[in-house]
């Protein structure tokens, strides 16, 4: 994988050129649009950073999540909706859950009926909406 610097390097040279920046922007994606791409089939790939570890009842850790389907062949991770105060102009910066409850709160809010959550460094678990979390009229 680029480092990031290279990255926003090739898009410059891209803009420079009169290339279509929509299609050389980095992998991400907001939450809007994720959840749009969930709900039309798209899957959910959840990747653990580090190790989790527990203290009290509470399990911490870095899990992020990344829209995929299922040939691989789309892959792009989620972004916060608003960027940070403090981020620089053409910094991207990740959306991390630093505890498994935000995650399974996350997950929930989008419709997956259950989360599998990875709980070792680099462990990944891919979750699908089902035909009942795609039935919003209740039953």
């Amino acid at each position: 994988m680029p480092e990031e610097g290279a990255l926003f390097a090739n898009l410059k040279e891209s803009a420079d050129v009169g290339t279509d920046l929509s299609k050389e922007t980095p992998n991400v994606v907001t939450e809007t649009l994720f959840r749009s791409l969930v709900g039309n089939g798209y899957q959910a790939e959840v990747v653990s950073r580090v190790a989790a570890h527990k203290k009290a009842a509470v399990w911490y850790g870095e899990w992020i999540i990344r829209v995929v389907n299922q040939d691989r062949t789309y892959e792009k991770t989620l972004v916060p909706a608003r960027k940070r105060a403090n981020a620089q102009e053409d910094e991207i910066t990740v959306r991390v859950f630093k505890t498994a409850n935000g995650l399974i709160s996350f997950m929930q809010g989008v419709g997956f009926e259950h989360v599998d959550i990875p709980l070792v460094a680099g462990g990944r678990s891919i979750h699908t909406l089902t035909n009942n979390s795609l039935d919003t009229n209740g039953g």
